[in-house]
C-alpha cells in the first residue's frame, strides 16, 4: 500500500467520530478508547512503530469498538444500563467483591434513580446536583459497594448522567 500515511490518517479520523458519538451514550468506554487510539497514533508519530502496525492496531481497534456492542446484549443491559455499568466497573475491587449480578442490578437502579431524578438544568443547580450525589451514594452503600472507590464511583456516574440526561430531555 503506497499511502500508508493516508490510510492511517483516515482510520484515525474514522475511529475519533466513533469515539466522539460514544461520548454521547458512554463515558467509560469513549475515554477508554480515545485512550488507546492516542498511544497507538503517538507510537506511530514517534517511529516506534511502522505504518502497517498501526494500521493493524487501529483495525483491531475498530473491532474492539463492535465487541463493546455488543457486550450490552451479552450482559443482558441496555445500552442506558451498560453506561453506567461500565462507570461501577473501573473500580476492579467491586467486580472481584459484588460480582457481575449485582453490578448489574445496582446499574438498573442507577437508570431508573437517574431518570426519575434529572431535571433539564440539573447540572448547572448545585441542590439539585447535590441531591442526586446523595442518591447515587444511597444506592451504592446499599449494595455494598466498596467505600474506598466509592466518590470516584459517584463521580463517573454523575459525569455519565449529565451525558444520558442531556439525551433523555431531548427526547421527552
Amino acid at each position: 500500500m503506497p499511502q500508508k500515511n493516508l490510510a492511517v490518517e483516515l482510520l484515525r479520523k474514522l475511529l475519533e467520530g466513533e469515539i466522539k458519538v460514544r461520548r454521547r451514550k458512554n463515558v467509560v468506554q469513549a475515554r477508554s478508547f480515545a485512550e488507546m487510539l492516542e498511544q497507538a497514533i503517538r507510537r506511530y508519530q514517534n517511529r516506534a512503530v511502522e505504518a502497517v502496525q498501526v494500521i493493524e492496531e487501529l483495525i483491531a481497534l475498530a473491532k474492539e469498538m463492535r465487541e463493546a456492542d455488543r457486550r450490552g446484549e451479552q450482559l443482558g443491559l441496555s445500552e442506558e444500563e451498560l453506561a453506567f455499568y461500565d462507570a461501577l466497573e473501573t473500580n476492579d475491587s467491586a467486580v472481584q467483591v459484588l460480582g457481575e449480578p449485582t453490578l448489574k442490578q445496582i446499574a438498573r437502579e442507577l437508570v431508573q434513580t437517574v431518570r426519575r431524578n434529572v431535571t433539564i438544568d440539573w447540572a448547572e443547580r448545585e441542590n439539585v446536583r447535590a441531591h442526586l450525589r446523595r442518591l447515587v451514594k444511597r444506592v451504592l452503600r446499599k449494595y455494598g459497594y466498596p467505600p474506598d472507590k466509592q466518590e470516584k464511583a459517584t463521580q463517573t456516574v454523575l459525569e455519565q448522567a449529565e451525558v444520558l440526561s442531556e439525551q433523555w430531555a431531548l427526547a421527552a
